[in-house]
């Protein structure tokens, strides 16, 4: 793994894509910070972190496009399917090189509630506590964009595909409020998840009857559940999917100014999800 890691860093800096990242990156927060902060005065500076989860949508589908895709455009896939390292040890040094790139602009931003506390009031605590979460969002995006380039060979459909689930993200609480909310809506809505999932699984084991029995299984429970106590089907999709929105977290460290420790490990779960899922699609590709 540590010999990924190590040539996926240095060929983000060799081909120049990691200063790009870092210097757009700083270039923005610098603006908001000097805005928000330096010269309309408000002590806190989350507000200046929350401008940039706008910039991410483009800073992290370019950071991640070429993390398989080129692998598979130039068939170099098939070498590393081939080395000693294993599938886990393969995407998990190329994550933590992605993830690297990342932290260095992070790292630099930690630099700037220093700043508010030499010239005022500063709230570090707040401030820092935004910083992480605000890293550890990045981090989940890193790990949506790799596992969509793991699935497309072309740097550009890699690139558009993780903008497009980006910004899918970030405008889920919105887009929720657009879903039915009357228990038989949401009872369609859960089933249309669950068909989902089980379409999932069956794309990474192949099993029809596996795949088959959980559709039934899942079907009948909740239809069951619907005819016992319909009433706990009312408002729940929107309650469920709202539980579920990425930059809500983030929000509640910007906006709250609370510690959400519960949301950090939602972030870290999102994280293993998605690794996982670029794990199967590379299993897929190996023996195919």
């Amino acid at each position: 793994m540590s010999t990924i890691y190590r040539r996926e860093l240095k060929s983000y800096f060799d081909s120049m894509i990691g200063y790009l990242i870092i210097a757009f990156l700083v270039f923005f927060l610098g603006i908001y910070f000097f805005a928000y902060n330096l010269s309309g005065g408000y002590p806190y500076f989350s507000a200046a972190l929350s401008g940039m989860t706008v910039m991410m949508l483009i800073a992290i589908p370019i950071l991640t496009m070429r993390s398989f895709s080129e692998e598979r455009k130039n068939k170099t896939d098939q070498l590393l399917f081939t080395s000693p390292v294993s599938i886990w040890g393969i995407v998990w040094g190329k994550y933590l090189s992605m993830v690297t790139v990342f932290a260095i602009p992070t790292a630099l931003f930690c630099i700037c509630p220093l700043i508010i506390q030499a010239n005022g009031t500063a709230y570090l605590a707040a401030d820092y506590g935004s910083l992480l979460a605000f890293f550890l969002m990045g981090c989940v995006f890193i790990a949506v964009g790799m596992w969509i380039s793991s699935l497309t060979e072309s740097l550009v459909t890699a690139a558009v595909g993780t903008f497009g689930c980006l910004l899918l993200l970030l405008l889920w609480p919105s887009l929720v409020g657009f879903l039915p909310e009357s228990a038989f809506g949401s009872l369609v809505g859960f089933w249309v998840i669950w068909s989902m999932a089980v379409f999932a699984f069956y794309r990474i084991t192949e099993s029809q009857a596996a795949a088959s029995a959980l559709e039934a299984a899942g079907t009948v429970m909740l239809v069951l559940l619907y005819l016992w106590n319909r009433n706990m089907f009312e408002h729940a999709l929107v309650h469920a999917l709202e539980a579920v929105a990425v930059e809500e977290v983030f929000e509640r460290f910007v906006l709250e100014q609370t510690f959400d420790l519960g949301g950090l490990l939602f972030y870290l779960s999102l994280i293993g999800l998605f690794l996982f899922l670029t794990c199967q699609s590379l299993e897929r590709r190996r023996w195919s």
